[in-house]
Parts: C-alpha cells; structure tokens; sequence
C-alpha cells in the first residue's frame, strides 16, 4: 500500500503541451467557479491557456471555461507597462521552479524575482506573491484583453477603500455563445495600496479614479521594500459585485494562505478518494488519477453561495435562486458547460456511478432553463444556450440518470422538454450553434422520410445529415425507455420506431451507413474516409454508430461472423496511427479515439460473441494513446472537460455503458481492470451505501484476458451485469491470464434494441 493520498497522484502537467484553453487549471477545486492558473498564452480556444513549452507567463487568470475567460493579473515590478500590452510585461518562467498539484500552482517570475502562489475555494481565488524588496511593485488588472474564446467587450475597477477593488469583465458574444457576459469581482488586499491607476486604449491613465470601458486595466501599487509579502483575494460572480463580495466573505473570510491551500488539497483528496486503486504501477495510478482530476475538474459552477444565477436564455439577463432546502442548504447547483455530445460512454457512466449528486445538479439545471427559456440546453455558458454541436444530447443523460434512480428532479417537465427537443423546433431542429432559426437539425424530413438528407443549408455548424441520423436515432431510444418507465406507451412505440431509422442509411453495396439526398438517392463517389456528412468523423467511424441496437446493425452487416472480421480490421489499421487522428482532420484514421464519435468501438466485440477482442483491444487503446503521464501525451486528442478522463477512468476500472445507462435497470459491461483492487464509494443518499469493489487477479503483465468471474459470490458466465445487481453494493472478482477464453461470455451478449426491446 502506498501512503500517497489521491491528490498527491495527480500531475496536472500531462499533455499540457497540446490541449486547449480550458483544458489546465491548477489553483482550483472540483467545478470550481474560480480556475485560476497561468496563461503562458492568450488568444484562442485552442492555442491559449497554459502550454508547456512556452517561455513566458502573460498573466494568471480566474476563469478557464466554455466559451468564458477573464481577470487576467499579474504581479511586476518597475514601471507600469500594462497599457503596452502582455507581450511588454510578461515574464519568463522556469519549470524547475514551479510546483503544481490540485488546489495548488507555485512559480518563480523570473523576469521580477516574484514569487507566484496560487490556490483558491469554489469562487475565490487566492494569490500570495513575495516580491523582491522594492518601491515600485504593482499588480496588474489586465480587464480588457483577449483571454482564450472571449474578447472583452467592457470592464470596469475602481477602488472602493484602501483595501478593496470591485468591478467586472464583460466577455464579448461569440459565435458559440450568443450574449455578451459579465464576470463580476471582488479583489481584496491584506495591505493598504499605495497607489490606483489605470490604462484605456493604450493610454496610461495615472490620475484615473476608476476605469470603464473597452481596452482598459488597472493596477494597484505596494511598498515592499520592507515587508515583501502580499496576498490577493479575488472573488467572482455571474450575477453581482454583491454576490461577488458574498462569495469571498463566505468562503474566505480570513488571510490564512495555508490553511486554504491544505483544505483545497484535502476537498481533492475527498472527491477523488470516490474512487480508491490498489496495485498496478506508480505511472498507472498518476494517470488514473490524474484522469479522474479531470473527469471533476471542468464544467465549473455558476451559482453563487446564496443560489443567484444568472439566465440569459431570453431577451435580456435576468437573476433568479435556486431554490433551498429546509436546513438552507442549496437544493443544487448550476453550472457553465461544453456539450454532452458522446457522454454516454464517459461523464453519464462516471458520475452516476461515484458522483450522482453532480449528475443531480446537471439534471435540475437542465430543467431550469427549459422552464425559463423553452428549450432543454445543449450546452449552457453564463446562463446562455449555446446550442453547442448536434442532436438532443441532454436526452441521454437525462434520462441515464432517471434509470439510476437519481430522480430529485421536476421528471415531468423534463419528460416534456425532451419531448419538444425531439420534434420541429427543439434541439434536433438546431444544428450546431443555429441560435435565430430551425433549420440545420432537419428533424422535419428525419420524422418524414426516415432520416436528415445530406446538403441541407443553414447558418450553422455541424449540418451534416447521415452522423444527425444516426444521432437522433440513438437519444430516440432513450427517449422511448423513458417513455415506457413513465408509462407512456404510445410515445415509446413512436420513438423506438423512429430509434431503427439509422436502417435508413444503410447501403448494401457497399456495405456501409451512407449518407442520402433527399430524393432518396445514396451519396455519390462516396468514399468510407472522407468526411462528407458526418460530424468529425468518417464514414469508417459512424458505420459502429448505433450504440442502442448493435444487434440489429450486425444484422444489416452480415452477421456476427462478418462484423468482427470488419471491425477488426478497423481496429488493427486504427492502431497503426494509435488509434487517433490529428484534431480538425479526425476522419484520416479509421478510428479516432481522441474525439467523441468512436469511443465505444473497442467495447463493440461484447455484443457479437467475442468479448475477449473487446478485452484486447481496450488494452491497447489504453496502452497507446491514453497511458502517458508527460507533457507530450496522454488524451490523444480534445479533452472536452472531463470527456476523455472519464473514459479512461472506465477503461482503467473495467467497466463501460454501450448504450449509457438509459435502458431500464441498465447494463455495465466488463473489460479487464489494469489494477488489482478498486474500491468505488456509493453515494448513500442515491444507493445502498456499500461500496462496489472490483477485485483482480492474476494480473501481472500480458496478462489482458478475463479467465472467469464472479459478482457477488455467484460465477459470472457474462460480459455485462445490471445496475441493480451493484445499487447496494457489491463485489466483483475477476481472473485474468495471457490467453483469451475464446467461449467465455460469448452465449449471451448484452441486451439490444431488436432482441430484447427493454
């Protein structure tokens, strides 16, 4: 037994020399509001935030988001050169002098003999810099920069004692989120300032009392030719200053730096204790947890402490509450948030199994902007639809959550929600980020003819017909199980008719899902590995893309036989590349295992008799695009806050949802667990209480393949069990050894739509 705690695996550092904007926060807690971190660079989703190869640190700032950034400062000495722009005031840094671990990120600004510490609450962050002993040393409020996706439309600072700045950013609209947002702060000094003054349009403004407008920033100045240290409060809201200055004065009511830092550390060490694993290597477990830091690190909050939010799904911004429960406690949280595009295989599994009360508060939010703006979002940032990428994807995670028994939630006008989004108007009428029409999605011709015709145009992203088929097709059927719970039988018969249209696309000529015009007729020259109509992919990837019935698409391919003779192949080519692809180019491998669309495959070998491949393959995948611990590697491709870790959580315990959960009583399937113990704490407010443990042996190395199986003390014949097999607890024991049990778990595959239509 190692005595590391959780957090103390983590390495936040991995594959920070490739990913996006949002994807590195370090002085942060799970979906904090505040994830205050570095940026090495500033402009754009996916070149900004913190790289690891730059040379310099422009700023540290409070909030890497979906579509939001903002409050970039920095601590400099000599003359005020903020006006000039970051490329004048940056600093160069060296890793041999930084520390960063969750809730925690040290670095030396070399350029001012600064010492940066960073580390925060939910909504504050909390900075403590020793400067070098100088009369000229200053912070700098860069409001009005570009940061990440936003440009800054507004800010505003003043000072409002000796002690305390307020003001705000205003991220400008974006073609992803349609209304200019505001991010409120707070920032608290534990000294007098010296001095306020400012910038606005590149003009140093000394004088100033406060600053307003675009292209502006602030500064504060020290005396630190004495005492050297000072410490920086910065709270944050999307609703008020007030609420701003009710956040800090209720989750950092006090100075003490340490004590901040070891509870951020210990907050970590809590949420990802969920999920405690024995054995294995040292560079399994920095991954595995790092993965899982991952899996809780984004879609941050966006309520205050006392509930205010902030809906901008109408006309202009409104401020609303959460409601309370009896003991005033919050009843649940809202947060900001990229898509659930592919969470059935990752965030749905992840956090219904170990966090379902997060799932809880993604399910109530959900349910509130349905009752404020009349659509069930896709994608919410700073209380606004951003209609980000394709289909109804709320549909599967709402209603994995229903199945799972996490119901404290308004079910009956989620129902309705998801109803709507499913028909003329709602999300399946919406192609990616269509914020003023209703036209990309095609759901009219999907209901009509069967599926959405390839070449519709629109003012959209992601209009791409034969992938929306196949999408709709899949969230029909959830829809259609959540309707047979509820008891409407009528709906369920409509849905999980409209759930075989992905039949609709099926060419026998080629022997592949086939994008078709609207007169009925195939897409011409079609070519497996071009991207035409489908969404970041190939004809290669969404051929797997019926999750809900692979039965029935292994019936259109020929039968169990031909299919795994395919789909090997495809795994066998796909590994050539690592089974990734370049991002922007995912349809030049077979496979992209670093984007959304292919992240079932490996797991399809279970429903056609040879799980034992399933077992091989999720190995590799593992072992070539997902096991690295350094900055290079690690994600093999986007990161979509959390997507990705939680899959490899999955894959690392041994454990998958084909279908996510959304069937009633749903199934886990099982793969080989890379640890020898996994110990899952269920939460007793949603389940039983006892935890699911998942107990391995013979697992030395080279050993992939499952020999025999037990859940709960009785043998395992199976791939897969229920979900009502593990509510209360359970134990699952698993032998494995260097060769595949080719009969094992091939009898009876897990359920699909065509042969077991529940």
């Amino acid at each position: 037994m190692s005595d590391k705690s959780p957090s103390e695996w983590v390495n936040p550092l991995i594959d920070t020399a490739n990913r996006r904007f949002f994807f590195f926060s370090s002085a942060c807690r799970p979906f904090g509001m505040v994830n205050l971190s570095p940026d090495t660079a500033r402009s754009g989703a996916w070149e900004a935030g913190y790289r690891y190869d730059s040379e310099y640190i422009h700023d540290f700032s409070h909030v890497h988001a979906w579509q939001l950034a903002g409050i970039a400062v920095l601590p400099a000495t000599g003359g005020i050169r903020g006006h000039e722009g970051s490329d004048s005031f940056k600093s160069r840094f060296s890793h041999d002098d930084e520390s960063v671990s969750p809730g925690y990120h040290a670095v030396h600004l070399l350029d001012y003999e600064i010492q940066a510490e960073l580390t925060a609450t939910d909504r504050v962050g909390f900075h403590r810099y020793t400067f070098p002993s100088d009369t000229s040393s200053h912070i700098l409020f860069d409001l009005g920069t570009e940061l990440g996706p936003c440009e800054m439309s507004d800010c505003h600072a003043r000072m409002v004692s000796d002690s305390r700045m307020t003001g705000y950013v205003e991220a400008s609209a974006t073609r992803r989120r349609p209304k200019a947002t505001r991010i409120y702060f707070v920032a608290d000094f534990d000294r007098a300032v010296t001095a306020f003054g400012g910038w606005l349009d590149g003009e140093l403004r000394p004088d100033i009392e406060k600053v307003s407008g675009k292209n502006g920033g602030a500064y504060v100045r020290f005396d630190t030719s004495g005492e050297r240290t000072v410490q920086m409060k910065v709270a944050i809201s999307y609703c008020s200053i007030e609420g701003a200055a009710r956040n800090l004065e209720t989750e950092l009511p006090h100075w003490e730096f340490d004590r901040t830092r070891s509870e951020a550390r210990q907050v970590w060490d809590d949420w990802l204790g969920r999920i405690r694993v024995e054995g294995g290597t040292d560079d399994q477990k920095i991954k595995f947890y790092t993965d899982l830091y991952h899996a809780i690190l984004g879609r941050r909050r966006a309520n205050d402490v006392d509930g205010a939010y902030s809906d901008q799904t109408g006309d202009g911004q409104v401020i609303r509450y959460i409601p309370k429960r009896a003991d005033g406690s919050l009843a649940y949280e809202h947060h900001n948030s990229d898509a659930f595009w592919g969470s059935q295989w990752t965030l749905n599994v992840l956090w219904s199994l170990a966090y379902p009360h997060i799932t809880h508060n993604f399910c109530n939010m959900l349910i509130d902007m349905y009752k404020n703006g009349g659509l069930i979002p896709r994608g919410p940032s700073g209380g606004n639809y951003t209609f980000v990428m394709t289909s109804a994807t709320s549909t599967h995670f709402l209603v994995s959550a229903y199945q799972k028994g996490i119901r404290d939630w308004d079910v009956e006008a989620g129902y309705e929600g998801m109803v709507k989004n499913h028909g003329p108007g709602g999300l399946m009428s919406k192609a990616g980020y269509e914020h003023n029409t209703a036209v990309g999605g095609g759901v009219e011709p999907y209901i009509e003819i069967g599926y959405v015709p390839h070449g519709i145009e629109a003012h959209a992203f992601h209009c791409d017909g034969a992938a929306q088929t196949l999408e709709y097709a899949y969230v029909d059927w959830c829809l259609a199980e959540l309707a047979a719970a509820l008891g409407n039988q009528e709906d369920a018969a409509r849905f999980r008719e409209r759930a075989t249209n992905y039949r609709n696309l099926f060419d026998s000529e080629t022997g592949f899902l086939r994008p078709r015009h609207a007169d009925g007729s195939f897409l011409e020259d079609f070519d497996p590995m071009k991207p035409d109509g489908w969404n970041e992919g190939n004809g290669w990837q969404y051929l797997w893309h019926v999750p809900h019935d692979v039965a029935g698409l292994t019936e259109l391919l020929g039968g169990p036989e031909t299919m795994a003779i395919r789909l090997n192949e495809v795994m066998e080519k796909a590994a050539e590349n690592d089974f990734i692809a370049p991002h922007g180019k995912h349809y030049t491998n077979v496979l992209d295992y670093g984007n959304q669309p292919s992240t079932h495959v490996a797991h399809l070998f279970n429903f056609i008799g040879k799980p034992w491949l399933t077992q091989k393959w999720v190995r590799a995948v593992m072992e070539q695009c997902k096991s690295d611990v350094t900055p290079y590697a690690g994600y093999g491709g986007d990161e979509d806050q959390g997507q990705m870790g939680a899959l490899n959580v999955l894959m690392a315990i041994g454990l998958f949802e084909m279908r996510g959960g959304c069937e009633a009583d749903p199934v886990y399937e099982i793969t080989s667990p890379i640890f020898d113990r996994v110990t899952i704490e269920l939460d007793p407010e949603y389940y039983g209480g006892q935890p699911l443990v998942i107990e391995t042996s013979g697992n030395d190395e080279g050993h992939t393949y499952i020999q025999s199986a037990q859940l709960n003390g009785k043998p395992l014949d199976q791939c897969w069990f229920r979900h009502s097999d593990i509510v209360d607890g359970g134990r699952l024991q698993i032998e494995l050894g260097p060769d595949p049990r080719t009969e094992r778990g091939s009898a009876t595959p897990p359920p699909s739509m065509s042969d077991h239509p529940s």
